[in-house]
């Protein structure tokens, strides 16, 4: 099967792009607007809207296989490539990626994700957003003239097991906090609620008090409003290193204050992301190291996740063998070609060490879906519910993608009818 045409439109994503640097250094939050000038590199605002371009390839026999390039909500920091401007990256995609596409035949999905994830042009490689797009259009196109669903592609050349049960969804509340939580109890989401603590005064507490009431918070409200007894969801908190801003380099203090919160989470396992960054992969990575052994050695039930400076398939890698946290967060984006999606999943589950399928708020309806074919195909520990910060549209997405996943492998393997 050919690809006869290819076609770029650009969109919006289901969040914004925020400039985290500047978030940090005390830009305050109006409604939806955060006051004050930017700090990185390309951001015009503090706060500006998400963009997203549409790989469209079309194959000779009519069907349209896509994939969105979009990236991470706080862009250009943390090692990562510049702010993407879809206007200025659809130009390169018409200009010079599509003549490498056009009238290309299809071979597998290993060969030409990794031929596009390498792609230099100019002597540099093409934009990580760039090469999380093409790669997805590149997988629904191989299934699409095959016939069958991506996650059989993967499971396929990578010689897995589509899942045929849900892989744990994680919800994320952004700065509604407290009412999004509701909204995860009622679906019973797994794991939740993210809680976007970036902020030492308002939001995490000059000792940490103001998160060791909201976990408090947490446990209660899933007590008192959760459907079923057996509803035990992990509460995963995203801290963006202000632990660090804290307690600095005194470990022995922080991993205390880690033993008061799971205390306070009672029988809700509890998860940590990023709770240090240092603005240095090295030294980020040495601080996590260290957090993980001291909780471990001390018995203490608490997980810590990486995510900051952990943003390539080669950083996940170290990570992991350096247990530099229980878990890595495999940023989906941030890996480029969605085939290190899957090895990256695969590595973690090798050396022993939980891999969460995230990405961000700052995607599209299709970036997700690919991803939860990429899930369903290597089986992670939890996938991020996305796009968005509202929790039912993310939720709602990756929940029924699943869903027609196994509905449709169980046509395939003829046991419909058990269901």
């Amino acid at each position: 099967m050919k690809i006869v045409d290819v076609v770029s439109s650009c969109g919006r994503t289901g969040f914004f792009f925020d400039d985290q640097k500047a978030i940090k250094k005390g830009a305050q939050s109006d409604g939806n607007f955060y006051l004050g000038e930017p700090v990185t590199d390309g951001f015009s605002r503090v706060r500006q809207a998400g963009e997203s371009l549409t790989i469209l390839l079309v194959l000779e026999d009519g069907q349209v296989a896509m994939g969105d390039c979009c990236a991470v909500q706080y862009s250009g920091c943390g090692g990562r490539d510049p702010l993407f401007i879809a206007s200025d990256f659809k130009k390169i995609v018409d200009e010079r990626i599509k003549p490498l596409l056009l009238n290309r035949e299809l071979t597998t999905f290993k060969a030409m994700a990794y031929e596009f994830d390498h792609l230099e042009l100019d002597g540099k490689r093409i934009h990580t957003a760039l090469r999380y797009g093409i790669t997805q259009a590149i997988l629904d196109a191989i299934a699409k003239s095959q016939h069958t669903q991506m996650a059989n592609i993967i499971a396929n050349e990578y010689h897995t097991q589509v899942s045929d049960t849900l892989i744990p969804i994680f919800s994320q509340s952004g700065d509604s906090r407290y009412d999004n939580v509701d909204k995860m109890i009622i679906k019973e989401s797994a794991v939740l609620p993210h809680g976007l603590i970036n902020n030492v005064e308002t939001k995490l507490g000059y000792q940490g008090e103001k998160l060791l009431d909201y976990v408090k918070w947490l446990r209660k409200r899933v007590d008192e409003h959760r459907n079923h007894e057996d509803y035990y969801p992990v509460f995963h908190i995203d801290v963006y290193g202000t632990l660090g801003i804290i307690f600095k380099e005194d470990y022995d203090s922080m991993v205390e204050y880690l033993r008061t919160l799971r205390e306070a989470s009672g029988p809700y396992h509890l998860r940590i992301e990023g709770p240090v960054d240092f603005d240095n992969r090295e030294k980020t990575m040495l601080g996590l190291q260290i957090i993980t052994r001291k909780l471990d050695e001390k018995g203490i039930d608490c997980e810590i996740v990486a995510d900051e400076w952990c943003n390539t398939l080669e950083d996940i890698k170290e990570f992991a063998d350096k247990k530099a946290g229980h878990m890595v967060q495999i940023k989906t984006p941030d890996l480029g070609g969605i085939q290190n999606i899957v090895e990256a999943v695969l590595y973690c589950k090798e050396k022993g060490i939980g891999a969460y399928q995230g990405g961000t708020c700052n995607e599209t309806d299709i970036s997700a879906k690919a991803c939860v074919h990429c899930a369903m195909a290597t089986q992670p520990v939890q996938i991020l519910a996305k796009p968005g910060m509202g929790v039912d549209e993310g939720y709602m997405i990756v929940f029924n993608e699943m869903n027609r996943i196994i509905a449709l492998e169980s046509i395939r393997k003829g046991n419909y009818e058990k269901r």
